[in-house]
Parts: C-alpha cells; structure tokens; sequence
C-alpha cells in the first residue's frame, strides 16, 4: 500500500482549503513542509524574518478571503510569528500560522527549541490545535481553515512535531475534507434594518463612515448603490478607502473633524468605534449621537456607545437589504441643508489648505509634495502599502484610490514594520498590478532586509522611503557624542537606496521634485524593486490639528 508523510499531508489538505500562499523561513523541523508546499502548488515565498513571513500572511488574508499560511521553526521562529498572529487577531483577518515543534515523545525534557506553542497562541487565536496523530491532519486543516473564515475572520494555529512531520502513514487510512464553503452572508433581521431608516430619516445631521470592513466584505457595489440613492455624505476608515471613489462628490474627508464631532447619526459600515474613531465619545462625537451600527461580530455592536439600531451580519448582504427598504421606500437627504453647507465650507478650505502644502516645490521636500509625485504618477489600480508615523497619516489625505483594497497600512493594531511584508502579500497576491510601499525611515529599518526577498523574486515593488532621519520628527544633524543624541534620531542622509543595489534592485537619492519625478517614472517602468530614499526637510510635519486631544 501507498504510504504519505506528514509533510505532504499538510500541503495537500492546505491546497484543498484553498491556501494558496505560504511565508516564512525553513530551518528544523520545517523544510519537509515547504517543500511539499511547493509541490503541491502553493507558492512559498522565503522571508528573512519570521515577524515579516507571519505579516505577509496575514495580508493574504486581506486581500483574497482565504488564509496565507506562515511557516516557522520551533521555539524562537514560532514566537516571532506571533507578531503577525496578533495584527491578523486585531484587524479580522484571515491567517494561519504552522508552527514546527520538538519531537512530541521529548516534551518536558528540555528539548531542543522545546516552548508551550499552543498555549502562547492561544490568545490571538480563534482555534489552536496540534493534531493527536498525523492520519487527522487533514481534519485539523480543515477546521483551522473554516474556522478562520467564518463569523468573525482571524488568527489560527497548527502545532506539528517532527516526529509527526516525518511520520509516514497509509494513504488509505486518511481522508482529506472536500474544501469548507465560503462564509455564509448573513442578514439581519427585517425589522430592525426598516427602523435603521426609520431612524435615518430623522436625521438632521446624518454621516456614513465606511470601515475596512466593507472592503473585506466586497460591499463595494451595496455600499455605492446605498450612499448614491441616499445622498448622504460619507467619509471613511483609513484602509476602508476605495469602497466609494475617494473623490465621489459625496466624500467629506477633508472635513472629516466637523462631520465626526456634529453629526447626529451615523452609520457605520464595517467600522469600530475604537481608538481610530475616538471610541464614538465625547469631545470628537456629539454626546447624544445616534448610531445605526452594521457589524459581523454581535459583541462589537454597542461597544462604547449604545448603539441606536444593531444590525449584526455580513455587510454586503445587511447593506443589500437596506438598499431593498429605500428601493421600496425612497429616501433621499436634501443637498441644500445647513448640514451640507457646513461641511462643503470645511471640504473647500481644508483641500486648499492641503493642495497648497502639495503644490510647495521648496527644498528639501515635505511629505505632501512627495506624496502628490506618487498620487500623479501610480498606474489606475496601484496598491498602497503606507506606514510610518507621518507618512502613513498624511498619505490618508494625500493618496486618493477609486477603489477597495488598494491601501494598506498599519491598521486598527497601529504595527509599525509590517510595510515591506504587506507590499510583497500585495504583490504575490496581485501580479499583474503595481505596488508602492511608502515608508517612514523609521519604518523602514523593522524589516528593510525583506528588500533581498522582494529581489529574489522579482518582484516589482517600488519602496518609497520619506526620510526625515527620525522617528516622528527629524533631526539635521547628531552631537558628537553619538550617545548623547536624541533617542529619536537615525544616521543624517543615510544611504538606504544603496541597500537594494548589492540585491540586483535599482537605488534612488534624491532631494529635488524633479528628481523624484524623474526616479519614480522610471522605478514605474522596472521589472525590478527599486528603493527611491527622498531626503525631505527634517522639520517637515502634518497639517496641524485643530485640538491638542486628536493626537492623545
């Protein structure tokens, strides 16, 4: 009889659920499962650190619905993994992280690499498991798989020990699961999405905010159809950018202050009242505001701030039905309130506020005329990866997308490092597309060695590195007494476009507009990644914010 390892037993049953990518860094007791990977037709990218493999992973999830698998060594390797276990945790996205362990016949001996795996993913995990033999690897991976999907997306584990890894088993003593369905969508009950637009046309002051949310659920087409026949004004969640033109007539982004803190009712789609929308408290909203709240997860709905009308389900089916109530019942909000006038007032003064900060050709640069050189120049359909504390928080402003799923950053955990993890997801997962990755310097140095890893592939990304030589803020120069420098500073002028040359990249420094004009259009045109290090004015800073409480 035909016999099969452990090994393949995972890759096949991975394949099977729809896996497609895999992250990480073989080493003990793990090279068996890339390779098997590979040769069951998932594509292995090798990471230089396993934080970056598990971030990747986590971005797959993202951007396709289904997990990306990372792959670590035990002990140290799978520790370092968790990073990315607790970003896919906060931000509800879909990963499985595969921890090698020591041989299960040496545990509590002290073996090599020997740590409690299970137990440490736990906390950021929806299902933890090592499998009892390895004929039931399937059923685990299919339930790792299901369960990382369905209801609220997130984090999973898998622990294998070596010696299931190697075992070998008869293949006619295991039975590997037909692929779990895709989630279920959903609905909410009729009653309570007729009293949200009950609710709604009692609105004065009514205000959409669109989360990431939406753009996981492929709400775009609902979410559209439901601002356009309403009229309401929307504004959006930083990575739920996209799900309605940035641009829509309808948008109040840049008003995004005076439409939070007035508003009366708000709708949310797919976003949390969490540290991104001020909890939904007081000073930043109005303390009587009413919320319709749309949401997958029923323990989100509330939290914070009762919730006016809960709505608990898949937001492209609720968003679906809503839209089913106003083709019935037609409502549609007045453009000439004094609402309207009060945000289209603040839209005009806060865009020329910015264009003019875009359109200043001083050197050294700021961050906004940066960012207008890659607004003009990025292909319909580039993917934004952005991160870093200025850059990731202007870029919102700055970088306009048509589209959902086109911005990528740091997200509801706030995780600085994982930019050049993201933008490699991005671009595995979207080949034929163009992906920018926008860095703060400090940013940057968390995983600037996946540059290698973006070379070995060929892939095309372009690394934008806005380098103020600091954390936050820059500096122009250092003490002499190099310990005695600002905790915050870096190297002045470092070279970091040099760093992707020795990998076969190509390396851009500029400091002019015109420069960077000329090294982004042809970085555009490379079939290889190219790392273009804009020295910009050390002091360069955001817009300044209105209340001193914005930034606490």
């Amino acid at each position: 009889m035909a016999t099969i390892d452990g090994n393949t037993l995972i890759a096949r049953s991975l394949k099977r659920q729809g896996v497609e990518h895999m992250f990480g860094i073989v080493g003990f007791p793990v090279f068996g499962v890339a390779a098997a990977a590979q040769k069951e037709g998932i594509q292995f990218v090798g990471m230089r650190n396993e934080q970056a493999a598990s971030y990747a992973a986590a971005a797959v999830g993202y951007f396709t619905g289904r997990p990306g698998a990372c792959l670590t060594v035990s002990g140290p390797g799978m520790i370092h993994g968790i990073a990315g276990l607790s970003n896919a945790h906060e931000n509800c996205w879909p990963m499985i992280l595969l921890g090698g362990a020591s041989n299960s016949y040496q545990e509590g001996m002290g073996a090599f690499q020997e740590a409690p795996q299970v137990e440490l993913a736990r906390y950021y995990s929806k299902y933890t498991a090592r499998p009892d033999k390895a004929e039931r690897i399937p059923f685990y991976c299919e339930q790792a798989v299901r369960t990382s999907i369905n209801g609220r997306p997130g984090a999973v584990y898998l622990d294998f020990p070596d010696d299931m890894l190697s075992a070998q088993v008869e293949e006619d003593d295991v039975t590997i699961p037909e692929r779990c369905p895709e989630p279920p969508r959903t609905m909410a009950p009729t009653a309570d999405v007729q009293r949200a637009i009950d609710v709604l046309r009692t609105a004065e002051r009514p205000l959409v905010i669109i989360g990431k949310g939406a753009a996981y659920s492929r709400a775009e087409e609902e979410v559209r159809q439901f601002v356009e026949s309403t009229k309401l004004p929307f504004l959006t969640s930083p990575m739920g950018k996209g799900v309605v033109d940035d641009e829509h007539e309808l948008s109040v982004m840049p008003a995004r202050g005076t439409a939070l803190q007035d508003a009366d009712v708000v709708v949310l789609l797919g976003a949390r009242l969490n540290w991104i929308m001020h909890f939904g408290l007081t000073p930043r909203f109005d303390e009587n505001v009413k919320t319709i709240q749309i949401d997958i997860h029923a323990e989100e709905i509330g939290r914070n701030v009762p919730a006016e009308v809960g709505l608990c389900g898949d937001i492209k089916a609720v968003v679906g039905q809503l839209n089913e109530v106003l083709e019935a019942e037609p409502f549609t909000y007045a453009s000439d309130t004094p609402w309207w006038s009060a945000l289209s007032e603040k839209v005009t003064e806060n865009k020329a506020f910015v264009q003019n900060m875009m359109n200043d050709d001083a050197v050294p640069m700021g961050y906004y005329r940066v960012l207008r050189e890659i607004q003009e120049q990025a292909p319909p359909g580039t993917i934004i990866q952005a991160e870093g504390a200025n850059t990731m928080d202007i870029s919102r402003s700055v970088l306009m997308h048509k589209n959902p799923r086109e911005r990528i950053d740091a997200a509801t955990f706030g995780t600085m490092g994982v930019g050049l993890a993201q933008a490699i997801a991005a671009q595995v997962c979207h080949p034929g597309r163009k992906v920018i990755c926008v860095e703060g310097d400090s940013a940057f140095g968390f995983s600037g060695m996946e540059v290698e890893t973006a070379c070995r592939y060929r892939l095309p990304i372009v690394f934008v590195i806005i380098n103020n030589n600091g954390i936050g803020m820059g500096f122009d120069e250092l003490p002499e007494d190099r310990f005695q420098s600002p905790a915050m500073a870096y190297t002045i002028q470092a070279g970091y476009e040099k760093m992707i040359e020795g990998f076969g990249g190509k390396g851009y420094s500029v400091r002019t507009p015109d420069e960077l004009s000329a090294s982004l259009k042809q970085a555009l045109d490379d079939s290889m990644p190219s790392i273009i290090n804009v020295h910009i004015d050390p002091q360069a800073r955001a817009k300044p914010q209105k209340h001193h409480w914005l930034t606490a």
